[in-house]
C-alpha cells in the first residue's frame, strides 16, 4: 500500500509516504513538514523489516529511524511449543543486548531476562523465575534487582468458579537484610463487583471495593495501619464514567 499527499503552502506538509508488504513483512514510512510562520522544519523516516523462518520458527525484525541514530533496533525471536527466546540489539554508540527466555509447559515454567552493556562490559540487568501451576493455584518465584531481591507468591483458588481465593507473598532485600510478608484475599461478590484486602507484616492493612456498573466504574479504597492506632485511617474514591 502506498499513500502520499501535498499541501500548498503556507502551511507545507508532505510528502507522507507508506509502504506496506505482507508475507515477509517490509514496512517504510517518509514525513517531511514545513510550517510558514516561525519556520519549522521535520523530516522522519522509519523503516521497519520483519523476515519470517530465515530458521523455522525464528523471526529477525530491523528498525531504523531517522535522523535519531540511536534507536536503531535489532530484534530475532524464536518460537516454540514450550519455549520462547527474544534477543533485541540496540544499535548505537553503546550497543545493549536484552535477551529473554521461556521454557516450560502448563504445569512449570522457566524464565530468564538479562541485558549486557557491550561498551562498558557490565550486566545492566539480570532476573530469572519460575512458576508451578496446577488447577486451584499457582506459585510464582522470582529472583529480581540483579540477584539483591527475591520473591515468592502463593495463590490458592478456593471455589471452583474461581471467585474467590487467598494469596500470600513473602520478600526479601539482600542488601538491607529486609523481609516483608503479606497476606490477603480476594472475592467476586459477582460478575461486576470484587473485593479485595491484605495485611502486611509492617501492619498495614488495605482493602479494596471495586463495582462496574451501566457506564461507571466505582472504586472505594482504605488503608489501616494496625501499629499506629492514633493515625486516622486513609480513604479513597474513585469515579470513572464512560459515554
Amino acid at each position: 500500500r502506498i499513500t502520499s499527499y501535498f499541501v500548498s503552502p503556507p502551511n507545507l506538509q508532505g510528502p507522507t509516504s507508506a509502504v506496506e508488504k505482507k508475507g515477509r513483512l517490509s514496512i517504510g514510512e517518509v514525513v517531511v513538514s514545513y510550517s510558514y510562520k516561525n519556520t519549522m522544519v521535520e523530516s522522519k523516516i522509519f523503516t521497519t523489516i520483519t523476515v519470517a523462518d530465515i530458521v523455522p520458527s525464528t523471526k529477525v525484525i530491523t528498525s531504523i529511524k531517522l535522523p535519531d541514530l540511536s534507536s536503531h533496533k535489532l530484534e530475532v525471536q524464536y518460537f516454540h511449543h514450550h519455549a520462547t527466546v527474544t534477543s533485541v540489539v540496540i544499535l548505537n554508540k553503546s550497543p545493549i543486548v536484552d535477551l529473554t527466555a521461556t521454557l516450560g509447559t502448563p504445569a512449570i515454567a522457566f524464565g530468564v531476562e538479562a541485558g549486557y552493556d557491550t561498551t562498558s562490559s557490565n550486566s545492566t540487568k539480570y532476573t530469572a523465575g519460575v512458576n508451578v501451576s496446577k488447577p486451584e493455584s499457582c506459585t510464582p518465584i522470582v529472583s529480581g534487582d540483579k540477584g539483591d531481591t527475591i520473591k515468592a507468591w502463593y495463590l490458592h483458588h478456593l471455589d471452583q468458579l474461581k471467585k474467590s481465593a487467598a494469596v500470600a507473598e513473602i520478600s526479601r532485600r539482600f542488601s538491607t537484610n529486609e523481609n516483608t510478608g503479606t497476606v490477603g484475599g480476594v472475592y467476586a461478590i459477582d460478575d461486576l463487583t470484587v473485593v479485595r484486602a491484605k495485611l502486611s507484616n509492617h501492619g498495614k492493612l488495605g482493602a479494596v471495593h471495586h463495582q462496574v456498573i451501566p457506564k461507571s466504574i466505582v472504586t472505594i479504597s482504605s488503608e489501616f495501619d494496625t501499629m499506629a492506632l492514633d493515625k486516622c485511617p486513609r480513604f479513597g474514591l474513585t469515579l470513572a464514567f464512560k459515554p
